[in-house]
């Protein structure tokens, strides 16, 4: 198999100078959503649909689905769950399909859609099995940065590059921004928590008393899973690594 090529796209704002067309695009939202989305796949939930803005989420409770919202690290008023992976560990929404809608997650999510030939969640609690199914795809990746509110952040970036590193001996570099992330990565990859304790969105959500939710979203191959976007839905495959 020849080699691929891996990008990297910093912001939403940027993701109109990529070309997505016959790639794989993997999205993260490190802190949180896309953590939190595969939190809640590998424990069973049905499926994830991810929505946009709150009144179209919030509208789907009707049609059975659980709702889960948030802006600005907080759950959305009359949400049943906001963007906490902590939530949904022993199984607590097994079996129910979900909608989500965050501040910048979902909305990567959508504008993942246009062109790819699939689009992916990434977080570091499944970065291996991502990395495993990647390399197995004749395809080339673009890794999308949910950012903070169209601005490049620091956890999603670093992701990039520990992605980037687990892919380098299949892949090329296709661009500057994955070369940058790779070396950024690998300098800080024994203290990850350390590194991104200066992270403008930890703080936020230090802020907000949730550092239970840091330290699981920075954990590590938690989950043997992907999580595929499927006929507008999020699901779990199950991915055997060697």
């Amino acid at each position: 198999m020849t080699k691929r090529k891996v990008e990297v796209c910093f912001s939403p704002e940027l993701i109109h100078l990529h070309e997505l067309e016959n790639k794989i695009v993997v999205v993260v939202d490190i802190f949180r959503a896309t953590s939190t989305m595969i939190a809640a796949l590998g424990n069973g939930v049905a499926s994830i649909t991810p929505v946009a803005d709150l009144e179209t989420c919030r509208a789907m409770q009707s049609e059975g689905y659980v709702i889960a919202g948030e802006r600005n690290g907080q759950t959305a008023e009359g949400f049943t769950l906001g963007n906490s992976p902590l939530a949904y560990l022993d199984g607590a929404y097994a079996n129910q399909k979900i909608a989500m809608t965050t501040t910048n997650g979902t909305l990567a999510i959508e504008k993942s859609k246009a062109g790819s030939k699939q689009v992916l969640i990434g977080a570091f609690v499944n970065l291996r099995a991502t990395a495993y199914y990647l390399t197995s795809q004749n395809h080339d990746v673009l890794i999308h940065c949910a950012g903070w509110k169209g601005k490049f952040n620091l956890e999603d970036s670093l992701y990039a590059g520990a992605l980037v590193s687990l892919l380098e001996e299949n892949f090329e570099f296709d661009c500057d921004g994955a070369i940058a992330m790779k070396g950024l990565y690998e300098s800080n990859k024994s203290d990850l928590a350390g590194f991104l304790a200066q992270a403008s969105h930890a703080k936020r959500l230090q802020n907000h008393q949730i550092e239970a939710d840091i330290d699981f979203c920075l954990s590590l191959d938690l989950f043997p899973i992907i999580g595929k976007l499927q006929d507008q839905e999020l699901v779990a495959q199950m991915i055997k690594t060697k």
